[in-house]
């Protein structure tokens, strides 16, 4: 199902590990069942009935947008951080700078890679994220795996 690119070198791979998966998708899928359960159980004006609705099918989406996203991986390659379906994240060329500090606006267990172009906001939950001039890699990712490719990419951009 998934694959890794066949004409590059991988120099690094991050992965959802089984158990931080199910437990990410559980409390989304729960924190969904229960906002749609108490608006049906104890019904609060019809507004707030509806918004609550509204917010239980936002979560159990995201759930399963997670569910989907985490089945992938992220493969670093001399070129690019992909993931294991083949998109490409960013190109290593295109990285001005890494942070992976504790005070950084980043994903748990994870880095934000400054860009020097804006691309298209997309999101991968529980994977990682862009918007504009940043990616956030990380989230349900185990620490170890995620600071070595932290650190792969931080060594090839420095100039």
């Amino acid at each position: 199902m998934s694959h890794a690119p066949t004409d590059e070198e991988v120099i690094a791979t991050l992965q959802a590990t089984p158990v931080r998966r199910i437990f990410a998708y559980a409390a989304v899928f729960v924190l969904g069942a229960m906002l749609i359960l108490l608006a049906f159980i104890q019904p609060p004006a019809f507004g707030w009935q509806v918004f609550l609705i509204a917010l239980g099918a936002g979560a159990l989406f995201v759930a399963e947008r997670l569910r989907r996203a985490t089945m992938l991986g992220l493969v670093l390659t001399e070129a690019a951080l992909r993931d294991t379906g083949g998109r490409t994240l960013v190109e290593l060329s295109d990285i001005r700078a890494i942070d992976r500090g504790a005070l950084a606006f980043k994903p748990s267990n994870g880095f934000v890679l400054h860009l020097h172009s804006a691309a298209m906001r997309t999101w991968a939950p529980g994977l990682w994220w862009r918007f504009g001039k940043r990616v956030g890699v990380g989230g349900v990712t185990p620490s170890g795996p995620a600071k070595f490719m932290a650190e792969q990419i931080a060594m090839r951009i420095k100039d």
